[in-house]
């Protein structure tokens, strides 16, 4: 019994890692390089997931920023029948939004992969 625990324990744990680090279904990504040459359109909503400080810290316009932790009770304010374009400052936070989006029901969810990070 205590041999198996461990296993138990680093299968469950792999499993979790896993399942963050597997792109949505249904979530396009896009790198930064593709990002910046699609700022200028309109019908995107540009949504920055860090927190407010690290926005107000460095941050790239049109991005508006909905925290991760506001973006379920927030979705209220975003349009269904426009592509929402996610970024964070590596690309798992705005994942996990897109997740949440996903599970309410939005389909147009754009991740900028590496995030701010990758700005260059």
């Amino acid at each position: 019994m205590e041999a198996i625990l461990p296993w138990g324990i680093g299968l469950l744990l792999g499993w979790f890692i896993i399942k963050k680090l597997l792109p949505v279904k249904g979530v396009q990504n896009i790198t930064v390089q593709e990002t910046q040459k699609r700022l200028k359109e309109k019908n995107v909503q540009w949504i920055d997931v860090r927190t407010p400080g690290e926005y107000r810290a460095n941050h790239k316009k049109p991005f508006k920023n909905v925290p991760l932790s506001d973006i379920a009770k927030r979705s209220g304010e975003l349009d269904r029948n426009k592509e929402i374009v996610l970024i964070c400052q590596s690309g798992m936070r705005s994942m996990n939004a897109a997740k949440v989006l996903k599970k309410q029901g939005f389909d147009k969810i754009t991740n900028v992969k590496g995030g701010m990070s990758a700005w260059g």
